[in-house]
């Protein structure tokens, strides 16, 4: 009898810490930011304000976790109303015909110095490529309501021609690359 109870116990434990959890972006304490550089020269900062995402883990780890993001485009913001409407406009992301921005992970992968690798789908207007992003979880911890919070930020660059951001082709004025940082902080549903 003794042996059957510590079995279900066991059992029971595996079960739970193993137990699928679901952690969504929480937007006040996140954000969404790229840097692409100007005439060469200087360079101009930007943000999408609207985004949502989750992330599902099993147990508190990234191993085979599986995450999304959608960012809404019309919700760009880099301080200068004219310029936010230009690249709302066909030219860039033709916000009227394409609402969001999404990135979908196929693997993710522990690297050997603990950061990992968010391998996925970014979906930009109407193409859709792979890439990996490099993550680094900043960690766990509770928030003041005794939620389960985590932290995690990524850095990565994308050439926006590769998804059809094609205005000024020669990149003279608008630098090819773009850098994008998130800083992402998710709670746990």
């Amino acid at each position: 009898m003794k042996k059957l109870f510590l079995s279900f116990v066991l059992v029971l434990f595996s079960t739970f810490s193993f137990a699928q959890n679901t952690w969504s972006i929480d937007q006040m304490h996140s954000s969404v930011n790229f840097t692409v550089e100007h005439m060469g020269i200087s360079f101009v900062q930007g943000r999408f304000d609207k985004f949502t995402g989750s992330l599902k883990t099993k147990g508190n780890s990234l191993d085979n976790a599986v995450f999304d993001i959608s960012i809404h485009p019309e919700s760009i913001n880099t301080g200068v109303e004219m310029r936010d409407k230009h690249l709302k406009s066909k030219d860039f992301f033709a916000t009227e015909e394409y609402s969001e921005i999404k990135f979908t992970t196929a693997s993710i992968s522990k690297e050997k110095d603990g950061s990992y690798v968010f391998t996925g789908k970014l979906t930009i207007k109407d193409v859709t490529k792979e890439i990996s992003v490099p993550v680094i979880l900043g960690g766990i911890t509770k928030n003041k309501e005794g939620k389960e919070i985590m932290g995690m930020q990524a850095k990565f660059s994308i050439s926006r021609f590769d998804y059809g951001l094609n205005y000024d082709p020669t990149a003279a004025g608008i630098a090819k690359h773009v850098e994008i940082t998130t800083y992402l902080e998710l709670v746990k549903r």
